[in-house]
Formats: structure tokens, C-alpha cells, sequence
């Protein structure tokens, strides 16, 4: 058997190929939608794939069960309960697939969501009674277990399904043998839980000893600390979890229709009709030129996640890359199913550069400039967009605190008639949010600039005072 855990960091998501050397086949769990890389790994091994399986309907990627279904003809299965527009198996609890010496057993664990699952793996040349493996999707995190509040759309309350997760995780998991390996759905920097560890991986014993939610604890007790203090979903993860049920385009499909290059006056065009236009470049390069109006969301951070997070999936797209991630930029969105890109500006920021009328410019000052300009007469106001995690660790005294996934439905917050710094941990998110308030309607007389290196470098400044 071998059993491989694909990690695409950029969302933090973790899907898995399971290969029987015996009979040559393959499953796929919980694939990205880009799916070349599972099928040039099947190749290589030279195995078929021959089922994908979903842990659940995930909310905040699109899964690519169509796409391999597609390219490989494989079978989909999900967990009992699910409710979906395409062809698929559903597998009850106890229910087995096997394929030589490999066997996969799949576990009703509901409690993120409904029809969640886990997946008992076993070698059978090794054991037939003790599992090798886990694959606890959203269910079990390294460090935490998934959050029970992505439901209420569909009637559920958080506390109900945290008392489904406490049944769960307590009859279903725990029992297994302690040295059983736990392979998550997600590690850190996923919004799907809310203290996920950068590992990757662990085992049954280690959780048992380590992760607050496996502790000894009445289910009152369990649901009150799983429901509290959940950091705010991404807007986007209802549309995710809705498009996972639905028979919808393949990527390729999807691509094929947003690839396309785009002069500046077709960009012009469909920005003046409603079209937002995504600069995924750094933050320093955004600041020193880009298209007026144009939101800043770099490729080097959450790109995929802040895109989903800050602009409504029906939206047109229009990308400005650097030269060659065009492609990348756009692929990036189709992940989470933002099809909707209409391509991108033809020669990047260089389209523009010759163009001033059509240029804006924004200001990053340095941690020791904004420490003169609150000590002025007139002091900014600073506008902190960092998580509420982050600002109850420390942040400035006087600053107005507004979570960038919450500003653009809290724009009203942010003052008019004074001067505004915004600040987030590294620079990253305090320039996406400096390109919103300069947009349409939020634009101002105001002075709005942004603290490159964010409270990372802040902290670093002598006598920098924080609450």
C-alpha cells in the first residue's frame, strides 16, 4: 500500500492518493480541482484511479471529484446523508471499500458538517485488525476539531452539530489504537477551525493527550468552548459548499473561457461596468502604481482565500499579473470555484505605466514615520485589520479595530473626516484594505496610507506603545 498526503499550502488543504501495489488501482480523498497532479502521480505509478471520495462538502475549496470522474471515469462516493445533483455512492457507516490488500473503512463522524466522514485505512499485509491510518477530513484537526458553525443556512444550529462532534469524535475516533496515524483535511491558516497546529499529521494517542477538544469534559462543556470565540467565516464558503453539491464546469472548461489577455481599454470597459480588477502583485509594487480602483490581493499571501473573503463570487475579474502568473493568478481562483475571471491585463502594470490618467498611487510609511505622525498635533487615526486573535495579543492605543474580513460590510466605520493608517501583522492585509477604501464610493479626501511590515516591524520600534 502507499498512502501519499498532497499539501497545497496556499490553502492550507490536504488531500490524499491511496495506491494498491496488487491490483494497481487508486482512491483519491478529498482532491483539489486541479487534478493534474494526482493524474501524472497515477501514471507514474502506473495505477488507474478508480474512486474519489469527499469527507464532506467542503466549504471553503471546490473539490475535484467532477474533474477526476471526468479524466478518469472514477467513481464518486460520499458518506451517508449526503445530498447531491451528480451521480455518486453513498457509503453508511461500517461500510468497506476494498482493492488487494488495501481496505478503507468509512466512519459516520458528522459534526462540521451532516455527512462527514472519516476514512479508516488498513494494510492489510500488515493487519486486518489494527488501522494504519486515519484520514479524519474536517472532522479531527492536528490541535483542534472542526468548527460547527458553517450550517445554519440549512436550519442547524452550531450547538447541535458540536454535540454531533462530541458524539463523534468520543465513540468514533478516541477508540481507536493510540498509535492509529491521524491525516487531517487542513492544517494552519485554515478557517475551517480555530487552533489548527502546522503539523500535518499525528496520531490517535498524541491527540488524545494534546488537542484541548479530545480532553475530559461533559458535552455542555464541550459544545460551550467549540461553539465560543470561532473566528468569522470567509464570505465565500456558502458558495463553496453549495457549488461542491452541484454538477458544475470542470477547471479546464472554466479556464479555457478565462485565460484570455485583454487590452487597457477592454479593462477600462468592464471595470466601468462593474468588473473589480484584482492587482495580485507585492504590496510595495501596488503602492508605487496601479490602475485606479483596482483591489490589491498579492499572489504571495492568501490570494485564493482574501479574493473569496473580499469579493462576491459573481463578480467579474479582471487580473493584472506580473509577467507569467497570469495563469497562475487565475487558476488560483478557479480552486475555490471563482470562474468568473474575464482575463487579464495584456503586459501586466506595464499597460498602464504610460497612461497617468489612469494611474493611482498609495503611500506605505515605516513603523518610526507613523510613531512622528501620532505624535503630532493632528494624529492619524490608526485602523487595525488584523484578526481578533491578533488585536487582543497587543495593538496601539487609540486604534480602531475593523477585521479585514468584515470591512467591506463595515466601511461605514472608518472615518471620513480624518486621516487613516492602517496596520495588520506583516503589510500583506493592511494593503488589500488601503486599496478598498480608495475604491468608488469609499473614496475620500482623507489621507489613507499603510505600515509596511505591519505590527511585526511596529513592535520592533523603540518605545512603541501597545494596549
Amino acid at each position: 500500500m502507499i498512502l501519499e498526503q498532497h499539501y497545497l499550502a496556499c490553502l492550507a488543504q490536504a488531500s490524499y492518493l491511496i495506491v494498491d501495489q496488487k491490483t494497481n488501482t487508486a482512491i483519491v480523498v478529498d482532491p483539489r480541482r486541479d487534478v493534474d497532479l494526482y493524474v501524472e502521480r497515477a501514471k507514474e505509478l502506473g495505477v488507474t484511479i478508480r474512486d474519489v471520495i469527499l469527507t464532506h462538502f467542503h466549504a471553503d475549496f471546490l473539490a475535484g471529484h467532477l474533474e477526476l470522474r471526468e479524466r478518469t471515469g472514477a467513481k464518486i462516493w460520499l458518506g451517508e446523508g449526503a445530498d447531491a445533483e451528480f451521480e455518486f455512492s453513498a457509503m453508511k457507516d461500517g461500510g468497506v471499500l476494498e482493492a488487494g490488500d488495501l481496505r478503507l473503512e468509512f466512519l459516520a463522524t458528522p459534526g462540521h458538517t451532516p455527512e462527514s466522514t472519516s476514512i479508516l485505512v488498513y494494510d492489510l499485509a500488515q493487519s486486518a485488525e489494527e488501522p494504519h491510518a486515519v484520514l479524519t477530513g474536517d472532522t479531527l484537526f492536528i490541535g483542534d476539531v472542526g468548527r460547527p458553525d458553517l450550517m445554519s443556512s440549512v436550519g442547524l444550529t452550531s450547538e447541535e452539530l458540536a454535540g454531533w462532534m462530541y458524539d463523534s469524535l468520543r465513540t468514533k475516533l478516541m477508540p481507536l489504537p493510540d498509535e492509529t496515524i491521524v491525516y487531517p483535511g487542513h492544517g494552519a491558516g485554515s478557517a475551517c477551525g480555530k487552533n489548527l497546529s502546522s503539523e500535518t499529521w499525528s496520531t490517535i494517542g498524541k491527540q488524545k493527550q494534546f488537542n484541548y477538544a479530545l480532553q475530559d469534559m461533559e458535552r455542555d462543556a464541550f459544545v460551550g468552548l467549540l461553539t465560543a470565540n470561532q473566528p468569522d467565516a470567509p464570505a465565500y464558503f456558502p458558495y463553496d459548499a453549495r457549488l461542491n453539491r452541484r454538477e458544475h464546469p470542470t477547471l479546464e472548461a472554466a479556464l479555457a473561457d478565462s485565460l484570455g489577455a485583454l487590452s487597457l481599454d477592454e479593462v477600462l470597459r468592464l471595470q466601468n461596468t462593474g468588473a473589480v480588477v484584482v492587482d495580485t502583485r507585492d504590496a510595495d509594487a501596488f503602492a508605487a502604481g496601479h490602475l485606479a480602483g483596482s483591489v490589491n490581493i498579492g499572489l504571495d499571501g492568501k490570494y485564493a482565500s482574501w479574493t473569496g473573503t473580499l469579493i462576491d463570487p459573481e463578480t467579474p475579474l479582471v487580473i493584472v499579473a506580473d509577467d507569467g502568473l497570469a495563469e497562475e493568478a487565475t487558476r488560483r481562483l478557479g480552486r475555490i470555484g471563482f470562474d468568473s475571471v474575464a482575463g487579464h491585463l495584456e503586459g501586466g502594470a506595464g499597460a498602464f505605466a504610460s497612461h497617468p490618467e489612469h494611474v493611482a498611487t498609495h503611500t506605505r510609511i515605516t513603523p518610526d514615520e507613523l510613531r512622528a505622525r501620532l505624535a503630532s498635533d493632528a494624529p492619524p487615526l490608526v485602523v487595525d485589520v488584523r484578526t481578533p486573535t491578533e488585536w487582543e495579543d497587543g495593538h496601539i492605543e487609540g486604534a480602531l479595530h475593523v477585521p479585514l474580513a468584515r470591512l467591506p460590510k463595515a466601511l461605514s466605520e472608518v472615518p471620513v473626516d480624518r486621516d487613516i493608517v492602517l496596520m495588520c501583522k506583516t503589510g500583506y492585509r493592511s494593503s488589500a484594505a488601503a486599496s478598498l477604501l480608495a475604491t468608488g464610493a469609499n473614496r475620500s479626501d482623507r489621507t489613507v496610507v499603510d505600515v509596511a511590515g505591519g505590527m511585526d516591524a511596529w513592535s520592533g520600534v523603540e518605545g512603541a506603545c501597545s494596549a
